[in-house]
């Protein structure tokens, strides 16, 4: 592809483009939730938890395929990785709409998911192979904010197909936009990984990459910090229908309750675009996670005292996840700015943690609830914990530091001077 074509491509159009292939992870996952009981009743699945592998089916599919999809991209480049995965994605989606038994449904689902892995893993390798620093972060910011705008639209969607109709529109409306995203991919994304800087696709080069990930202090620190960030995040979504309803009757305003917060979570983001590269990556994310944790402890004392009322609930979270966003794309972005030579190895192995790892963790939490939010509480402020934790080792014990201390200023001067 010629220099020239590469610079068509203006940084509106190539943010819009990654925060579109993004949701497409988002959107198959939360626009199935509407759908779940019809599904099960049209392949004769009873258990409404059995239901559920529809959604954990996607999460393992996805999760294991980044750790393919990272060493691919090193090797290839980012544009035939993508396409083949983007590809993988619309077939299985599409197919599904045939499937003949739960069990064929859930194997499309681990498909279409490991389809999926190639949008989470190249997505972000393509934006650090783009962008450095505190332009990286605003770019990952805005990125963001539509990956979290998607949960307050996608299960509106999936009811507004179902009421045209069968539950198979849904996996024909996923393949239909992903063949759109795919076209748009194919025509306009340049490739942004030069010959010279892929790495063999052999097993020696294969582990260097991945022993070069694990290697890096800082951004295994706060790839781990993310995972316990998502874990915590996980494992609210999973209790949020038992406390909103159960708890505080909020009946069928759950969904909106849902929406509000999520909503507050991409503001959050945009806010966090507009005023990184003032402040910094590293004063807005510990900052945030201070925070956090801070008014995660506030919340589990007033829920063991017995006294949280929506009123109060609703505030302490809604800051909580104010702060989420905050920290969660700023850490994101600290993990991969050392590891530009490698970047799709990197994105894959913290992608592939974080989303099994936050499954797990979040599962776990989830599982403990016992008609109150304490455990929820505890998950939130054990998580910041541990997270703030991961921050101290990887900046030496220091919090609020302003200098990009691993970043080579030949490489940032080098990436930025390219683009």
């Amino acid at each position: 592809m010629s220099d020239h074509f590469k610079r068509v491509l203006s940084r509106h159009e190539f943010i819009a483009l990654m925060a579109a292939l993004m949701a497409l992870n988002a959107l198959a996952i939360d626009v199935m939730l509407p759908a779940l009981p019809y599904m099960g009743e049209a392949l004769g699945v009873a258990s409404e938890n059995e239901r559920q592998f529809v959604i954990s089916a996607y999460m393992i599919g996805m999760g294991v395929a980044q750790l393919v999809f990272g060493p691919l991209t090193d090797r290839f480049g980012r544009r035939a990785p993508l396409l083949a995965g983007m590809g993988l994605y619309v077939i299985a989606a599409f197919t599904a709409i045939f499937a003949p038994s739960f069990t064929v449904l859930l194997i499309l689902r681990f498909v279409q998911g490991m389809g999926a892995a190639s949008v989470r893993v190249i997505s972000t390798s393509a934006v650090r192979d783009r962008y450095a620093g505190r332009e990286m972060a605003e770019v990952m910011s805005l990125v963001f904010m539509v990956f979290m705008a998607i949960p307050i639209i996608a299960p509106g969607i999936g009811q507004v197909l179902l009421l045209t109709g069968p539950w198979q529109m849904i996996f024909l409306f996923m393949a239909i936009l992903a063949s759109a995203f795919w076209l748009w991919t194919f025509f306009r994304l340049p490739e942004s990984l030069p010959l010279d800087k892929r790495r063999p696709l052999t097993l020696g080069g294969v582990l260097d990459g991945f022993r070069i990930v694990f290697t890096n202090r800082a951004a295994i620190s706060y790839g781990l910090a993310g995972t316990f960030l998502f874990g915590a995040l996980f494992g609210f979504i999973s209790s949020s229908q038992q406390i909103y309803v159960d708890i505080y009757g909020l009946g069928v305003y759950f969904p909106v309750a849902f929406a509000a917060i999520a909503g507050l979570m991409a503001v959050s983001s945009f806010t966090n675009s507009v005023i990184v590269r003032r402040f910094g990556m590293r004063r807005m994310s510990h900052g945030a996670m201070v925070s956090f944790t801070v008014v995660s402890g506030i919340w589990l004392a007033f829920a063991s005292s017995g006294f949280l009322p929506l009123w109060l609930f609703f505030p302490l979270l809604a800051i909580i996840m104010f702060c989420f966003g905050w920290a969660a794309s700023n850490m994101n972005s600290l993990s991969m700015e050392p590891l530009g030579a490698v970047a799709g190895t990197a994105s894959a192995v913290f992608g592939f943690i974080q989303t099994v790892g936050g499954a797990l963790i979040g599962g776990f939490i989830g599982q403990m609830f016992n008609g109150t939010t304490i455990p929820v509480a505890t998950g939130y402020f054990s998580m910041g914990v541990l997270a703030l934790l991961c921050i101290l080792v990887a900046e030496n014990g220091k919090l609020f530091g302003v200098g990009e201390q691993y970043a080579h200023s030949d490489e940032l001067a080098a990436v930025a001077g390219g683009h």
